[in-house]
């Protein structure tokens, strides 16, 4: 089943592009369903292009999905034009009286910068606490899992010496949870980060079902009991360039980068990178819209309550 997204939204030519359905607002409003209300909180620079990578892995579902872009940060920004922003993203204020099924929270480029010095920390607390009341379930991106680790476990902010950047291969811990369904026992995924997640620290404070790690690259998934917040350190939505570019970006700015590993082919950044996590990056999404969101959400949105939810799977 397609996405609902407004036809003038530059990744529906490109999803288009790639054969993925993309529906319009007036087709959807004849089917006899209730899509899944998505809200995606854009926190990259770069929102079209992460809009972009998140939608195409929201359409890999059998369910018919109906996104809606939040932005938090007024500025103005060189990486987006602002009619953009105008026409398709809304503020808080817009929609913190609604229900949503699903929120996302992608990452941001503010893994050197403390919370407190974040310009935008009041705005973001403000929206994980109304999640809590007003969303069946949560995905934190990278820089919104530690945010989300901070405000849910009171997490002190831990930063890596070196930036972790490359592709890494991950265990699976438990293949009977809903989120690793169809999941292979080791997977591929990209990493773009500071932030340190070690399993044996979250395993010590907080009660996460820790879900897959990696010896070099730490915990990337993991969720409440309930499934309701749901913790991806990496960046499954990653296209093949996202972390050349990010490379190239870095380089040009005399940061010396180091190469990202396991990435360009025989680790030379002259040859082309190798996607080797679109598979895996779909399959989270799809088991995270049908199992922590579709399954347990309420038909009417508008009975949405806390108390509807279990620890049960």
């Amino acid at each position: 089943m397609p996405i609902k997204i407004p036809d003038q939204l530059p990744a529906t030519d490109i999803l288009r592009s790639e054969n993925i359905f993309v529906m319009s607002a007036k087709r959807a409003a004849s089917q006899e369903i209730r899509p899944l209300k998505v809200l995606l909180l854009n926190l990259m620079p770069k929102k079209i292009e992460t809009e972009t990578q998140f939608l195409r892995l929201l359409s890999n579902s059998p369910l018919q999905v109906d996104v809606e872009l939040l932005r938090i940060d007024n500025r103005p920004t060189k990486n987006t034009p602002t009619e953009h922003l105008d026409t398709f993203y809304r503020q808080f204020e817009m929609v913190k009286h609604r229900n949503f099924d699903g929120l996302i929270v992608t990452g941001a480029p503010l893994g050197l910068v403390q919370f407190e010095d974040v310009l935008y920390w009041e705005e973001i607390q403000a929206i994980l606490t109304w999640a809590k009341g007003h969303v069946t379930s949560t995905m934190y991106v990278c820089w919104a899992a530690q945010a989300g680790l901070k405000l849910m476990y009171d997490l002190p902010k831990r930063t890596r010496k070196e930036k972790l950047s490359g592709i890494y291969t991950h265990r699976v811990h438990n293949p009977h949870h809903p989120l690793l369904r169809g999941f292979d026992d080791t997977f591929w995924a990209p990493h773009s980060r500071y932030a340190d997640f070690s399993p044996e620290f979250l395993s010590e404070h907080t009660d996460l079902d820790i879900l897959a790690t990696s010896d070099q690259a730490g915990v990337y998934l993991a969720a409440t009991k309930d499934k309701r917040n749901v913790f991806v350190t990496g960046h499954p939505e990653y296209d093949a360039h996202t972390l050349h570019n990010e490379y190239m970006r870095d380089l040009g700015e005399g940061m010396e980068p180091k190469i990202p590993v396991n990435y360009y082919q025989d680790n030379d950044p002259d040859k082309p990178p190798v996607a080797s996590w679109r598979s895996h990056g779909h399959l989270l999404f799809a088991n995270w819209l049908n199992y922590c969101v579709y399954q347990q959400t309420p038909y009417d949105l508008d009975h949405f309550s806390e108390d509807q939810f279990t620890k049960d799977d």
